[in-house]
């Protein structure tokens, strides 16, 4: 007997849409078997993880805060993914964002006015850029994989941060702790909006996987970047540049992570400290590929990510499971949902002998 994956002529488009939901529902079950085997109530600690936040209203505002820079960072990743641009270090974009907001509202701590919060958000976008530009310009000039390259601007991005508010931003009536003067009036979002546990940073990301959606799937530059990642030599015979893709798309991912952490900083934290880094410019690639790169897609997938973020600190109080709970989850859900792409693009071909044959299908 012999096993072995053959390609499809055509992907199911079925198979595509619900691989998602088999993706969540085999963490589930894959989550509380493992949990039960080491000493906890596995059914009761995915119960807490996926079905508490979204039952419990009091934890709806939880989960659209986490929700909003998921959907916002996935956003700007899955662009890049389409053209098989693979920036890895949003994580530092995101937090170049929240510096560059910080900076502005430094200069504007004097100040009261309408414009100032619309001037941490545009110094927060062009720092996420810049910090992805050396990604763009290393990978065109030079060939350097933007997957290193990107990745290893993360820690200089930490580094970066954690000078900054321990050294020229500390704020000087701060006790001695390690972090930025906090933010005026002026210089912040609220919370929530028109009466709805819901904050701005939300609204705006719906907004923007409308915008992402009608671009992707309705321009020429939408065609352009899937042409370039699909098939790059079609590409140039139509005078698409790679190069042209490559740019962009870093740039506008990275614009899209300074985006969530400017209104990360403006809306939930209110200054910058040693703290700051989340983790969301990693958990929004997981949320790429389960919401199948498309920005509708991608907005709900937010959504189940941060369920899963609210789910997990639920299930330390109440199981007792690791603080690692959630991130245990999301990883597992990136391999369901990866190994999941094996099946809809392949089949499993078991070979029995000399001419008899049987395809299992998934």
């Amino acid at each position: 007997m012999r096993i072995r994956l053959e390609k499809r002529r055509e992907p199911s488009r079925l198979m595509q849409a619900l691989s998602p939901i088999g993706a969540v529902a085999a963490t589930m079950i894959v989550g509380a078997i493992i949990f039960q085997a080491i000493g906890y109530d596995g059914p009761d600690a995915v119960k807490d993880i996926f079905f508490t936040p979204v039952l419990a209203s009091y934890k709806w505002q939880d989960v659209a805060a986490k929700a909003a820079p998921l959907i916002l960072i996935a956003l700007g990743l899955t662009l890049g993914n389409q053209a098989k641009v693979w920036n890895i270090g949003a994580e530092g974009q995101y937090i170049l964002g929240a510096l560059g907001g910080a900076g502005a509202a430094i200069l504007t701590q004097d100040m009261q006015g309408w414009w100032i919060v619309p001037l941490m958000i545009v110094c927060g976008m062009a720092a996420g850029a810049l910090w992805a530009a050396p990604v763009a310009w290393l990978r065109n000039r030079f060939g350097v994989n933007e997957i290193l390259s990107s990745l290893m601007l993360v820690y200089v991005a930490t580094q970066l941060l954690n000078y900054l508010v321990t050294g020229p931003w500390k704020d000087p009536h701060g006790q001695n702790f390690p972090q930025t003067a906090p933010f005026t009036a002026s210089q912040r979002l609220p919370a929530a909006l028109f009466g709805q546990p819901f904050p701005p940073g939300l609204y705006i990301a719906f907004a923007l996987a409308l915008v992402f959606w009608l671009v992707m799937a309705r321009t020429e530059y939408g065609l352009g970047v899937r042409v370039v990642g699909e098939a790059p030599r079609a590409a140039r015979y139509a005078g698409y540049r790679a190069s042209d893709a490559v740019w962009s798309t870093l740039l506008i991912s990275g614009a899209m992570a300074g985006l969530a952490g400017v209104l990360e900083a403006t809306t939930q934290s209110g200054q910058l400290n040693l703290g700051f880094p989340s983790g969301y410019g990693f958990t929004a690639i997981i949320v790429s590929f389960l919401g199948r790169l498309h920005p509708m897609g991608i907005a709900l997938a937010g959504v189940v990510l941060a369920i899963s973020y609210v789910g997990g600190q639920v299930a330390q109080t109440t199981v007792h499971v690791p603080s690692a709970t959630a991130g245990i989850f999301q990883a597992m859900m990136l391999f369901f949902i990866l190994a999941s792409d094996v099946l809809v693009r392949r089949r499993l071909r078991i070979e029995w002998g000399a001419g008899q044959t049987k395809a299992a299908r998934a």
